[in-house]
Formats: C-alpha cells, sequence, structure tokens
C-alpha cells in the first residue's frame, strides 16, 4: 500500500475559476525522497498543502477526486492524528510562528498533542541540540532573522516526530551553509530514520540530487515524473530551464548521460579536456576576467556609509564598523551568513533605523539628518516579506495606491509595469489570492512603479522560478544602465553571479569582503555557484553556464560534437 495516493485531484481556490490542480494522479511510497519542482504558480505550494490535509479544509475552495494516506481517505481522518502523521513546513514562516520565544514556539505543537511535560521536555532538548538552536533558545522569536525563523518553524515539525514530512521551500531564506545543513539533515531523516520527504524547492542546484524521484509541474499538473537523471534529460529536450546549471551546461554537449552533481560534472569535463590539456598544456588558470563597466570613480555615490554601529534594545552588537561606498548605476548583491546583519544594513539605508554611531548619506542626503524624507521618492524599498506590501484589493489598485501616495498622476505607467513582470493577468485579482512567487511579484511591482533612482531589494528571488528571475535580473540590469542603482541582498549565489556586478560579502556585523563578483565569488568555497565549483582548477573564475559555455565548449569541441 502507497503512504499517498492521489486520484483525480482537481483543486480550485476560493473565488477563482483557475484550477491550481488538475487531474493529478500519483502515488508516492513510504520512505521516498520526493523533489516537486516547475514554476511560479504551476501548483507545487498546493499540491502540499492538500497532501497535508490543509487544503481545502484550511484554504477553501473546490476540490474533486480523492487523497488517500495509508489507505484512508484524508479529508475523514481526525485532525490531531494526521498532524502526529504528517508535518508541514511553509514556504512563509511567518505564518507558522505563533509563540513569542524559540523554546515555547517548539513546544507549542507538543501542548496540541497532549503530551506529558517528561516527554515535551526531551522532545524539545533533542530538537534543539539536533538543529542547532542552543544560542537561540530564550530568543524573542519577532527579533529572529528571516533564516532563523525557517530553522524554527522546521523544529517545531521535527518535535511533533511526523511520519511524512513536506517542506515548502524550506531553504529559499537561508544562506548556502544553512541551506546545506537543513537539506543533509532532510536526507538524514530520510536515509537513517524513516521519514518520507517530500519538498518543494526552486533552488534545485541545492537539491536536485538529493531525490529519489522529481515530479516536474507545469499548469496545475504534473508533467513529468522520473529519476532526477530523467527529469532533466526531459526538461532539457523541452527547452526548460529547470535544472541545475551543471546540467544545463552539459546540455550543449552531446552525452549520453547529464550529470546532475559537481562531482559528476567534473569527473565528465576533465575527461573531455583530458587530451587537449595533453596536446595543448594544461588549460587551468583564470578563463575569465572582466572589469566592472564605466569609469566608477568618476560618478557620483548613491549610498556612502561610514563606521556604522548599531544594537537592537537590549541586544547584541549587529553592524560593528561597516563602511560602504555605492556609486550611482551599480548593481551589488550582499550576501553573508543568517543573522550577519545584511538587512539591518539595509535599514539604515532607508531610514527605517538609525545609526547608534557613524554616518549614512543616500543620494547625497544626510539619513540621520531626517534626509530620507527628501529622497524617498526616489527610492524603492522592497523587505524580505511580500505581504508587508499588500494591503489593496486588487493588484492594479496597489500599484496605484503607490502613485497616489507620492502624488503622481501618470498612471499610463502601471499598465508597462504590470506588463514587465507579468502581472497583466491578475490585473484584477486580489494579491492575497496569488502564489507566493507571484505576490513577491505584486509588491516589487508596487515599489517601482515611481520609477526609483535606488532600488534595494531584500530575498526578491525568495519562491521565484528560473524563468521569472532571468526576467528581474534582465530587468535590474537595465535599470542600472539608465542610471539607477540597485542593492539587492540575497542567499541565491547563482542570482548574483547571473546578473550583479560587485558583490559584498557580510559576517557576523561586519564586511570582509568587497569587489568584483568573479573576484568575491570565484574565491569563495561555501558562496561560489555551481558552475565556479565544477570548473574551479580547471578554468577557474567561471560562474554561469553562459561563461562556461563561452570558455569550455572551444576546448571540447575537439573531442566531443556540439549539440
Amino acid at each position: 500500500m502507497p503512504l499517498f495516493k492521489v486520484e483525480n485531484l482537481t483543486y480550485f481556490y476560493p473565488e477563482t475559476d483557475r484550477a491550481a490542480l488538475r487531474n493529478i494522479n500519483l502515488e508516492i511510497e513510504e520512505g521516498e525522497f520526493i523533489l516537486v519542482a516547475g514554476g511560479s504558480g504551476s501548483g507545487k505550494s498546493s499540491l502540499a498543502r492538500v497532501l497535508a490535509g490543509l487544503a481545502p479544509d484550511f484554504y477553501g475552495g473546490r476540490i474533486g477526486g480523492k487523497v488517500f494516506f495509508k489507505g484512508k481517505d484524508i479529508r475523514t481522518m481526525n485532525r490531531k492524528k494526521l498532524a502526529r502523521e504528517v508535518g508541514m513546513v511553509f514556504q512563509d514562516p511567518e505564518k507558522q510562528i505563533v509563540q513569542t520565544h524559540v523554546e515555547a514556539e517548539i513546544a507549542f505543537g507538543l501542548e496540541n498533542l497532549g503530551l506529558s511535560n517528561e516527554e515535551m521536555l526531551r522532545r524539545v532538548a533533542e530538537v534543539i541540540c539536533f538543529m542547532n538552536l542552543e544560542q537561540i533558545r530564550e530568543a524573542f522569536a519577532a527579533n529572529l532573522s528571516g533564516g532563523q525563523k525557517q530553522k524554527l518553524a522546521l523544529a517545531s515539525v521535527l518535535a511533533m516526530q511526523p511520519h511524512a514530512l513536506i517542506l515548502d521551500e524550506p531553504t529559499s531564506q537561508l544562506d548556502p551553509v544553512s541551506a546545506e545543513d537543513i537539506l543533509n539533515l532532510a536526507k538524514r531523516l530520510n536515509e537513517e530514520m524513516g521519514f518520507t520527504v517530500i519538498m518543494v524547492e526552486q533552488r534545485l542546484e541545492r537539491c536536485f540530487h538529493l531525490a529519489d524521484r522529481v515530479l516536474f509541474m507545469e499548469n496545475g499538473e504534473i508533467s513529468c515524473d522520473g529519476s532526477a537523471q530523467e527529469v532533466a534529460r526531459k526538461t532539457i529536450k523541452g527547452g526548460m530551464p529547470f535544472v541545475p546549471p551543471v546540467s544545463r551546461f552539459f546540455a550543449g554537449l552531446n552525452v549520453s548521460s547529464v550529470p546532475i552533481t559537481v562531482k559528476e560534472g567534473r569527473k565528465l569535463l576533465r575527461s573531455y579536456l583530458k587530451e587537449n590539456q595533453t596536446a595543448g598544456g594544461n588549460q587551468s588558470g583564470a578563463c575569465h576576467k572582466s572589469v566592472r563597466a564605466g569609469d566608477l570613480m568618476e560618478r557620483q555615490s548613491a549610498v556612502s556609509m561610514k563606521n556604522l554601529w548599531f544594537a537592537y534594545p537590549g541586544g547584541r552588537q549587529v553592524l560593528k564598523g561597516v563602511s560602504l561606498d555605492i556609486k550611482e548605476g551599480e548593481f551589488v548583491a550582499v550576501l553573508g551568513e543568517n543573522g550577519a546583519g545584511k538587512s539591518t544594513m539595509l535599514k539604515q539605508i532607508t531610514g527605517m533605523l538609525k545609526p547608534d554611531r557613524g554616518r549614512v548619506e543616500v543620494l547625497g542626503k544626510d539619513i540621520s539628518k531626517n534626509g530620507f524624507k527628501e529622497i524617498r521618492r526616489f527610492t524603492a524599498y522592497l523587505s524580505q516579506n511580500p505581504n508587508d506590501y499588500l494591503f489593496q484589493d486588487t493588484v492594479e489598485e496597489e500599484l496605484l495606491f503607490t502613485l497616489k501616495n507620492f502624488g503622481l498622476k501618470d498612471l499610463s505607467v502601471v499598465n508597462e509595469i504590470l506588463e514587465k513582470f507579468h502581472l497583466s493577468k491578475y490585473r484584477k485579482t486580489n494579491p492575497r489570492d496569488l502564489s507566493s512567487g507571484e505576490r513577491q511579484r505584486v509588491a516589487l511591482a508596487s515599489v517601482m512603479v515611481t520609477g526609483p533612482r535606488l532600488i534595494i531589494l531584500d530575498e526578491p528571488t525568495r519562491g521565484v522560478d528560473f524563468r521569472l528571475k532571468a526576467e528581474l535580473g534582465g530587468f535590474l540590469q537595465k535599470e542600472t544602465e539608465k542610471g539607477s542603482t540597485v542593492i539587492v541582498i540575497t542567499h541565491d549565489v547563482e542570482f548574483a553571479a547571473e546578473f550583479a556586478a560587485r558583490a559584498v560579502m557580510m559576517f557576523s556585523g561586519r564586511i570582509v569582503r568587497d569587489g568584483e563578483k568573479h573576484d568575491v565569488l570565484a574565491k569563495s568555497v561555501f558562496f561560489a555557484p555551481q558552475l565556479s565549483k565544477m570548473t574551479r582548477g580547471i578554468c577557474d573564475g567561471v560562474l554561469t553556464v553562459a561563461e562556461a559555455k563561452e570558455k569550455i565548449y572551444p576546448l571540447a569541441a575537439g573531442k566531443v560534437s556540439i549539440a
């Protein structure tokens, strides 16, 4: 008997005629590790919610077909019993955390299950140790970083010891090291403890190789179901971008088997280049060297921070002597560990927080002297949570509200922005009825509608698929060409490598590296993109698929045919 059996499943959210899920037929065996991939709005999160028993009971709407868990219709099962069996970690941890302190949040689910105090104490202590949360066990939940909240949400579910674990983009707010911890944990739970893991994820380079099976979804349907290798080959042949960078690179070579990991890619790449290296000398060394576009020294500073120190009331020092100068027209990616102070630094730039010591100038105005009031019309700021920006009844009204708030009367720009962000079809839709990735785009559109000179984005690619990330990156690059300045905080190393020109690394409240992206990312161990890891020591300095093709395809052309 399969653990989950889905028969002819169709699901509609309330007040919509567009099916979120269409004719889904699926069986999931106990102990499988399933990866669910696909574009934004393809139905991934909706499928996860149905399997967890939350749709339609919690989300409402209409459902057709049947979903069985251990042979029982999931809609007729006792809710408490189902909660013991199936645990889900949501894409947005803010929706899952209900207690004020970390330890209380982990114990909350156990209290609802009616466990004894002794059993609750044991489980809480065990999961805190297992998840390495000892340093924040007594912390106020609202003060945690986005990544720490995501870890806490997972810990609270693990404490309930479910048999099936459903993870909806569990690494979307985590730095590469923390993301590896979560993914390795999920793999351990699957392999060593028998958990059935169903993971929805956009950043496939992190987890594609972990899955026993990959489900690829399009328009609410499962269009491809098979092993990681099988799905990679099928999606590549179909021209879809939803595979890891290593696989996309080798898709251009006539290979019998497409690699999906760095290890497989390095082995295959060395075998192709071995003959060339023997005949023409070692090809290792820097294959790519770029310079920052334009003469930045002659440009005006868009943002200037000098010796910035900041601590939250009663808390630790978050910023420690931060100094940074960003010129007009630059595209800067800020990376670093969770809790490094990245978001706090951005809030200093926007005037939301004032430094304890130091000086911040934005577009020539001193923020500490209320200078932000003079430049806010020219500044766009998008925080980690897009829901903070959505309070109108339709997508169109969200954009119009921003224009009216600044006294702008050119309403034609609304149509232009809706078209750019592929939101025209949702013009009259309530933004809270959209998927997480779609809400992210609405929030971004609402701050971009004023035509800002300074664009500050905190994790803008969270919940956004490969294709839309590429369009967002291209859009931001064009804005810098027009003279706007873009600052992006991101844990998405691939996005930073593809589109930013400069990378800034933060750790423990300090800037530890700042420079041209190739100098920073290619020399990093944990913050290097996948292609950089694959080509290190073979063709150093490569960050993206395009760069790898440009430098390596000619070397391999004598040995293999180009597809």
